[in-house]
């Protein structure tokens, strides 16, 4: 029988004498003295893998070799219990995954913590383990096992991991009830108070107790000033807490020794919470302080070009350039990407064509290819090559699906944004009727009809889109803004607009549809005061069309010129200013 054995048998024998002989021969002492002459002669030791221990072993594996991994889960679990082998538990879990059976896994790391209770393996494992199984509301004794048995140095590092251990649990408030009080303990011990009330305030902030995370961000801060985890923590906190959040971060971050790092990130929210003048004052302070931190000068920069400020911007992006050229390790992310194709975009605001095309040139391999061929596309279109311009987008190289899908609607957007309408339609007609769920293509196709005033159609499919994704304002606020601008169902267009300030109170597009409907519903003054913000927190050539309008009908007529003129300068042949432009001729 033996004689019979095939090659793999007989290779997972000779696998399983060595791993037996290996894990029980005694290593020699680290004492032991030289050996003399006479003990040359290799002495000989014995395994102590015993006839039928080694039978059990090469059974259980011949009976998960042939399609039995439970009957050989059984045979090795018991002789990993039998000869407190770790290598044998650690097996038995393998194999325990192996047959998809994840209570037979626990099993066997919840054996081999109990029979090696000084291994630290099985920790990771059995916490995992209860959380893939559902278990999350029993694992606080593994997850604080699994910590205090850690070395000092990495409790840290694992107490800040706790939430995205716990990030595929649903029930955040579960979490929370599992974890805190594990977390208690360590919030009474010096060396890591800070990280563990932290951690609590994170998942406070993931289970909606907002009120609560921010006191937890504020208590670990207490603790340590210069700690950057409860400011990050208090920065995530803005939309939710903004007062007690801002409080907290302004005295923190006008040190002079505030990290540049964290100073970025809290200008990133105040400017995604619509404050953008006091980001950018914050980012100011950044150039000045540190002028090598090269992060500040390429936000600071896209920030001013978000704003039309492009004779400011462009310096700090070069000077952002000229620091990673440097010192490449400062743009660990190619970030560059970012600086070279805003330049290109700056260049084409000014119709500077020789110069968008060299920092289109300087684009690395590595940029986004569909990016770039956007802003070549643009760099056409501004030369009267529009059919070129729409073969550089249809052409750009799009290895996945999504990439693919995202180059389709590029496309549909720059024959939109050209006058062609009609091409931009018969495009996405086309591909919805291969993928009719896709909603960024459905979204494209409501502003092309539109445009082509097939306001019903344009209805059907705006409402289609509120009940596949109800909370999302966009849908809300295209159909709102449509019935305002043709002047019908005013008291429902309101309704709707107001549904999407609800859900994205920020957003200054929005905004620009709630003036646009106070406007037309001879709210004069309301208009005005929600234009002006909305500009304000983003200077955009649609809504300086609007809000032109406006002033010019309140008789502001030298302030709405400056507007517009502003727009102008923001883009040109923006269809919507062109149009107002071309009615109310300031010209006179």
């Amino acid at each position: 029988m033996m004689g019979l054995m095939s090659s793999r048998w007989s290779l997972l024998l000779v696998t399983l004498l060595a791993a037996a002989a290996q894990a029980q021969t005694p290593a020699p002492s680290p004492s032991a003295s030289a050996p003399s002459a006479d003990e040359t002669k290799p002495e000989i030791v014995n395994s102590r893998l015993d006839g039928p221990l080694f039978y059990q072993l090469l059974l259980g594996e011949l009976n998960v070799r042939e399609g039995s991994p439970g009957a050989g889960f059984s045979l090795l679990l018991d002789a990993a219990r039998r000869t407190k082998d770790a290598r044998l538990f650690q097996r038995s879990v393998q194999v325990a995954l192996q047959a998809r059976s994840g209570d037979a896994a626990l099993q066997a790391a919840q054996t081999w913590k109990k029979e090696l209770p000084q291994d630290r393996e099985p920790n990771a494992l059995i916490l995992q383990l209860m959380l893939a199984l559902g278990r999350a509301e029993a694992s606080g004794p593994a997850l604080s096992t699994l910590l205090k048995e850690l070395p000092p140095q990495e409790q840290g590092p694992a107490i800040a991991s706790i939430p995205r251990a716990y990030a595929q649990v649903p029930d955040k408030a579960l979490v929370l009830r599992a974890v805190e009080p594990v977390l208690r303990t360590w919030q009474a011990l010096p060396g890591n108070a800070v990280v563990a009330w932290t951690t609590l305030g994170r998942l406070q902030r993931d289970a909606g107790q907002f009120e609560a995370a921010m006191r937890s961000a504020e208590r670990a801060h207490a603790l340590d000033p210069n700690a950057s985890g409860p400011l990050l923590l208090a920065i995530g906190l803005m939309g939710a807490q903004p007062q007690a959040a801002r409080t907290m971060l302004d005295a923190a971050l006008a040190r002079p020794d505030a990290a540049p790092a964290i100073v970025q990130a809290y200008a990133q929210a105040l400017n995604q919470q619509g404050q953008p003048q006091a980001a950018m004052a914050l980012l100011q302070n950044v150039n000045q302080r540190h002028p090598d931190e090269a992060g500040a000068w390429l936000l600071h920069g896209l920030l001013q070009h978000e704003r039309g400020n492009d004779a400011q911007a462009r310096p700090m992006l070069e000077k952002y350039l000229d620091l990673v050229h440097e010192r490449p390790e400062r743009d660990p992310g190619n970030a560059r990407v970012d600086a070279i194709v805003t330049l290109a975009l700056i260049a084409l605001r000014e119709r500077d064509l020789v110069r968008a095309q060299h920092w289109l040139d300087q684009a690395p391999p590595q940029a986004d290819p569909l990016r770039v061929a956007a802003v070549r596309a643009q760099l056409l279109a501004q030369q009267g090559q529009l059919a070129q311009g729409r073969q550089v987008i249809a052409s750009a190289p799009a290895k996945t699906e999504d990439e693919q899908a995202r180059r389709l609607l590029m496309e549909a957007q720059f024959l939109r944004e050209h006058r062609q309408a009609e091409a931009a339609y018969a495009l996405l007609q086309e591909a919805l009727t291969r993928s009719p769920d896709r909603y960024e293509w459905m979204t494209e196709l409501t502003l092309v009809a539109d445009k082509l005033q097939r306001f019903e159609e344009m209805e059907t499919l705006l409402r289609r889109m509120m009940a596949q994704r109800p909370d999302d304002p966009h849908a809300y606020n295209a159909l709102g803004y449509s019935l305002a601008d043709r002047g019908q169902r005013l008291p429902e267009a309101r309704t709707l607009i107001e549904k999407a300030v609800s859900l994205a109170p920020n957003d200054p597009f929005i905004m620009d549809s709630l003036g646009w409907v106070a406007f037309r519903e001879g709210q004069v003054a309301e208009a005005l005061r929600i234009l002006r913000r909305a500009f304000e927190l983003r200077p955009d050539p649609e809504i300086a069309a609007h809000l032109g309008e406006v002033l010019w009908v309140s008789g502001q007529r030298e302030e709405a010129r400056a507007v517009w003129q502003q727009g102008l300068r923001l883009k040109a042949d923006n269809e919507t200013l062109q149009d107002t432009l071309r009615r109310l001729d300031p010209r006179r």
